[in-house]
């Protein structure tokens, strides 16, 4: 079955494509994601004529992941006790800057006065890229399984990290370019072997769009701990965020778009014309979920996944930089109380990572020009959250400590 060309939406009047919607906001129907996806979605319908649209819709409901509920952190008789006890610690109110801010946040997502946090968790989800075929990267698509095969032995920059802070590691295999041999650090969650290149058609189809998104969540039900940390390994993967970042921040692509894995100027106006290419090929993908299919990477779609997971147990969630910044992006897109969790690490050298935080409204811990992901920003933050939940708990009080408090306003 086809549309014809006097198809149209029953609500907003607009005429119908085959395979896409009319794309007007102000229809309920560009509110389902499913809706936006080209080409259309598996099943006994096969266009989007006025006729077909129930049945699409409900055959279509069951490739929407089964999100997570998650609840905002405010509280305010809790905010209020937790300032109360940061004013009062010995120190002039205000003194510990962005220190002071984030106890409060931790306070509110464990909802105590008293945080503590425990067992950090990280998991680095690695995944190749279709687009990397079109030469947007520095280093070849192969790097991606030998810098799997570097962390599982322990030799990369966040296992060094790791080690040094405690966390907990495991690597996620969401869909690398090849069969790797199991290892009792490694996951096998495994979408498919890479992404396709979103030049030509979407990187991922409903399907393997939400089957990464329900496996990111299931990376993280039963972790121990309540600190999740997150990271990334899969070339190409800018590329990636740099359209999402476009798409969903309505951030042009040279803006989004940089260096990468180090890119001339030469090599960065190529990269740049590409992802122009995918971007018009998927106009239609406006909606998070129809974007992340069109655009994402299976590691970023898994990203989301394990953040709507961790925000709904209520876990402090550290997002790295530009690529692990893309996932909380579309988590916060689909579930906007999810950013009451995430701490962003740092600034990465990164070209669109500062729009991206501005996006989120996002204050990030430290600017170090740091950019090369696997969650290494992230876990050189860690010292500063400990101290901010430290202080909250140890440090005496004016009172406790016989200490003069300031002098009243007369």
């Amino acid at each position: 079955m086809t549309t014809t060309q006097g198809s149209v939406c029953p609500n907003c009047k607009a005429n119908f494509r085959c395979g896409a919607v009319s794309g007007d906001a102000s229809c309920w129907c560009a509110r389902l994601p499913v809706l936006a996806l080209t080409p259309c979605p598996p099943g006994p319908v096969s266009c989007f004529c006025p006729d077909c649209l129930k049945e699409l819709v409900l055959a279509g409901s069951s490739l929407l992941p089964a999100l997570p509920a998650i609840r905002p952190t405010a509280n305010a008789a809790l905010q209020r006790a937790l300032q109360h006890k940061i004013d009062h610690k010995t120190k002039p109110p205000g003194a510990l800057g962005r220190l002071e801010g984030l106890a409060l946040q931790i306070g509110l997502i464990q909802c105590s006065a008293t945080p503590v946090l425990r067992q950090p968790q990280i998991l680095v989800f690695a995944a190749d890229h279709g687009i990397a075929c079109e030469n947007v990267s520095a280093y070849p698509q192969a790097v991606t399984v030998q810098m799997v095969g570097n962390m599982l032995a322990g030799g990369a920059a966040v296992n060094v990290f790791a080690r040094q802070h405690g966390f907990s590691l495991q690597v996620i295999d969401a869909g690398v370019a090849a069969d790797l041999p199991a290892h009792p650090q490694m996951q096998s969650r495994k979408i498919a072997h890479g992404t396709r290149n979103a030049c030509q058609q979407a990187a991922m189809s409903p399907v393997e769009a939400k089957a990464a998104i329900e496996s990111g969540m299931a990376c993280v039900r039963g972790l121990p701990g309540n600190v999740l940390a997150l990271g990334e390994m899969g070339i190409a993967n800018t590329s990636s965020a740099a359209l999402l970042l476009a798409r969903l921040a309505g951030v042009s692509i040279d803006e989004a778009c940089g260096r990468g894995t180090g890119l001339d100027d030469a090599q960065l106006a190529h990269k740049r014309g590409v992802l122009h290419r995918a971007l018009a090929r998927h106009a239609d993908a406006t909606q998070p979920l129809a974007a992340l299919a069109a655009l994402g990477g299976f590691e970023i779609a898994m990203m989301t996944g394990a953040l709507l997971q961790g925000a709904a147990e209520r876990r402090v969630l550290l997002i790295d930089g530009f690529i692990a910044g893309a996932a909380a992006l579309v988590a916060c897109a689909l579930c906007p109380a999810a950013r009451d969790c995430m701490v962003f690490a740092h600034l990465s050298a990164e070209r669109g990572h500062h729009l991206l935080l501005a996006h989120l409204k996002a204050e990030p811990l430290l600017q170090l020009d740091l950019r090369l992901g696997e969650g290494t920003g992230a876990l050189l933050a860690w010292p500063l959250l400990q101290a901010a939940a430290n202080f909250l708990n140890d440090m005496a009080s004016f009172e406790s400590a016989g200490v003069s408090g300031p002098t009243p306003t007369p």
